[in-house]
């Protein structure tokens, strides 16, 4: 359970920043107001910003999208095709090509999958439906994108307003220094470099996200406390006779303990690498999964969650394993 929540984190925060460094960008610009990880308002920039940016010095291109959430933690994209493709190179088709009609979308490959798609078919989306036109490669800037216009045009889109802005530079060592000057002239935007931005996207940038993290260990540690405890606990009861055999042989109280936690430890440890493996099942089973989660393996965390079932099993054996050691042999060996 660790590993997965773990792996789900980190690995929807990196395709997120991934998606962002494949557009070709070397400069984003979002709304006052806004952070890294909140969503943004469909219409929070006017879009003459992007004339005034592309007036900039050492700014060679820039282009605004439109973003419309969907389902969590889905959302549209709506792109100036022309300026997006210059800027990014476009996106590597597997089957159509890019929407040339405000009713048209395309998709990549992952969601096409998840959602049983194909070049002609039509999906429902913000009460809209949209005639798929192209089936693209994963990795650049969105998982479902629609013309620019066609956005602006449902609310809460407007036209004549984007929610970001991208800038690619004719030289990207500029970055910060084309940065501290657009900050100047525009106070209250956040304007960040690429780099500096995508390097946002970790689980400590989320607040809620680490918290719920922790909470999800204490859980877990809860738990596994319980449940080894209760197990361990039985299994005390059921061996008491066996217990008393072993003392009454000249066994002490100390080999009755370790044979006890020598078990759990092993049980702890198996129960680690099976927990381990289903990770990996959980992996395929993410990609069939009907939203924009990705999986991956945090291997960091291996040794992390680890630990935690090591410590709590030990922890869940040790009141049984007390009560094993100090039980009277005659009464032990009556024990039915």
């Amino acid at each position: 359970m660790i590993l997965t929540l773990v792996g789900v984190s980190h690995g929807t925060l990196d395709s997120t920043a991934a998606r962002a460094r494949g557009v070709g960008a070397d400069i984003i610009l979002r709304p006052p107001n806004s952070t890294v990880i909140s969503a943004v308002n469909s219409s929070a920039i006017s879009e003459k910003y992007v004339g005034w940016l592309m007036q900039q010095p050492h700014v060679a291109l820039a282009t605004g999208t439109v973003i419309q959430s969907t389902t969590f933690p889905d959302s549209i994209t709506g792109i100036d095709l022309a300026a997006f493709n210059k800027m990014s190179g476009g996106f590597t088709y597997l089957s159509g090509g890019d929407p040339t009609a405000d009713d048209q979308m395309a998709v990549d490959k992952y969601y096409a999958a998840q959602q049983h798609l194909q070049v002609g078919s039509v999906a429902n989306l913000i009460n809209h439906n949209w005639r798929i036109s192209g089936i693209f490669e994963g990795g650049k800037l969105a998982r479902m994108v629609v013309t620019l216009s066609a956005l602006q045009a449902i609310p809460p889109g407007s036209p004549g307003h984007v929610s970001v802005i991208y800038a690619k530079l004719d030289d990207p060592k500029l970055a910060q220094q084309v940065v501290d000057s657009l900050k100047a002239q525009l106070p209250g935007y956040p304007i960040y470099t690429m780099d500096a931005f995508t390097s946002m996207y970790s689980i400590s940038n989320v607040g809620m996200l680490k918290d719920f993290i922790d909470v999800v260990i204490g859980v877990a540690m809860i738990v596994g406390f319980i449940v080894v405890f209760m197990a361990m606990y039985t299994a005390v009861l059921e061996r008491t006779r066996e217990i008393g055999i072993i003392k009454a042989v000249g066994g002490s109280s100390g080999l009755v303990l370790s044979i006890l936690l020598r078990e759990t430890l092993l049980l702890a440890v198996l129960g680690t690498v099976v927990g381990i493996v289903l990770t990996y099942g959980a992996q395929v089973a993410m990609k069939y999964y009907p939203g924009n989660l990705v999986q991956e393996t945090v291997y960091g965390w291996w040794p992390i969650a680890g630990a935690i079932a090591l410590v709590g099993a030990l922890l869940g054996a040790v009141v049984p394993g007390m009560k094993a050691v100090q039980q009277d042999v005659t009464e032990a060996l009556s024990y039915e």
